[in-house]
């Protein structure tokens, strides 16, 4: 298991640079953390450092969204939060996403864990009294 901690906001790009090194080849990341634990801001800080242009926001409503580095390499970044049943993800063609070699963060993984694909990575952010965040990467 790899650590990284985010001391303060001024630090997350460094961060997330920090997780791209450790990301290797894999594709996809599962993140788990209680409600306000940063899930969303730190993919948006990785989404930036891979070179996303868009505005990189929680994809709460529409389930999944697709950006798109400078290089156009696809990035998938789905928030199953308001899913009461894994089976929606069957009518959204999740396969299609996380079989599609592309990247895929996935926030909430833990209310479709079972379809997740056995080579994703786990990845927990917790917050720590002093409030900064402990990113614990499991592979």
């Amino acid at each position: 298991m790899k650590e990284i901690i985010i001391s303060s906001p001024e630090k997350i790009s460094h961060s997330a640079r920090e997780f791209i090194d450790l990301m290797k080849d894999n594709k996809i990341f599962a993140f788990y953390g209680e409600m306000g634990a940063g899930k969303t801001t730190f993919i948006k800080a990785v989404c930036r450092e891979l070179g996303v242009g868009d505005t990189v926001s929680s994809p709460s409503f529409a389930l999944v969204y697709e950006y798109r580095t400078a290089d156009d390499e696809k990035i998938y970044h789905f928030d199953l939060y308001r899913i009461k049943d894994p089976l929606e993800l069957f009518d959204l063609g999740y396969e299609d996403y996380f079989y599609s070699g592309c990247k895929c963060f996935i926030e909430w993984p833990e209310k479709a864990e079972h379809l997740l694909p056995e080579d994703s990575v786990k990845v927990d952010i917790n917050v720590s009294p002093d409030g900064s965040r402990i990113i614990k990467i499991k592979e």
